[in-house]
């Protein structure tokens, strides 16, 4: 009996092809036009990246190093240096779509609904000279960001051919040491336009306009531009609106604080930038 079974299914799935082929039938130009198919790709990621360093060349040079970027916290060692960060960037769901008029959209958020925690570390920045003398001036070092983006949105619109960026997010913990002025910066956060006005309140997720207790939003476009000085042509980079509550918990000096600051309701508008060789 199980020689037979074989038998009989190895005979289905052999006339199993030549069964379906028999009732195919070719669509008409009608036909196909009444197919619709699922548009758009959606993309989970999680991931945790180092680079040893990043280095910028033009006759001297700019080396960035020990640059760790994923999700949780920086991590550091009993000196303060930075090690890494705890965990990775992760809930990520990236959709990208090409729309009916040609323009690309990325949008980018969470697979669980809560803003996308991310964490930041850099071991150190510094200027190099390479004319023999071995100059060099450390610019900063240990420096942690931790934040959450709640937004981020790219379209890149064919019919001015700029990358239009919408992001909201926050800072809820910067410090860093800018070596070559003797400074240190302690718990700088980079928060909502309304966190100051509501004491530090939270967000609400049945009310969306209470993001703006928490993140800061902007919107970044980048484009092809002219130089206003040489007549060619330039990177454009404009900022029509951003705004923020800045708040620095600790300004060191010396190794000690000499007070704390904030900024209510910073606004950044109508900025243009171009940037070009020379």
């Amino acid at each position: 009996m199980k020689g037979l079974k074989k038998i009989a299914l190895a005979t289905a799935v052999a006339a199993a092809p030549f069964a379906a082929h028999a009732d195919m039938k070719a669509l008409d130009d009608s036909a196909m036009g009444n197919v619709t198919g699922q548009s758009g790709v959606s993309i989970e990621l999680e991931t945790e990246v180092s680079i040893g360093e990043f280095r910028y060349t033009d006759d001297g040079y700019l080396s960035v190093n020990d640059i760790f970027i994923g999700g949780g916290t920086v991590e550091r060692d009993g000196s303060g240096n930075v090690t890494g960060v705890s965990g990775l960037l992760d809930d990520l769901l990236i959709d990208i779509d090409v729309e009916a008029d040609g323009d690309a959209f990325i949008d980018v958020h969470s697979i669980s609904g809560a803003p996308i925690d991310f964490a930041v570390g850099v071991g150190s920045a510094s200027l190099n000279a390479t004319d023999g003398s071995g100059d060099t001036t450390l610019l900063a070092s240990n420096i942690g960001i931790e934040g959450g983006l709640a937004q981020l949105n790219i379209r890149v619109d064919t019919a001015t051919d700029d990358l239009i960026m919408n992001v909201g997010f926050n800072v809820t913990d910067m410090d860093m040491d800018v070596d070559f002025l003797g400074v240190n910066i302690r718990d700088m956060r980079v928060m909502g336009t309304n966190f100051l006005e509501t004491g530090g309140a939270g967000v609400d997720p049945a009310d969306p306009t209470t993001l703006a207790n928490a993140y800061a939003f902007a919107t970044i476009t980048v484009g092809k531009g002219t130089s206003a000085a040489t007549g060619g042509d330039a990177l454009e980079i404009a900022i029509p609106e951003f705004r923020a509550d800045i708040i620095v918990g600790a300004v060191e000096i010396g190794g000690a604080s000499i007070g704390s600051f904030q900024m209510d309701n910073l606004a950044v508008t109508n900025t243009n930038m171009k940037v070009y060789g020379h």
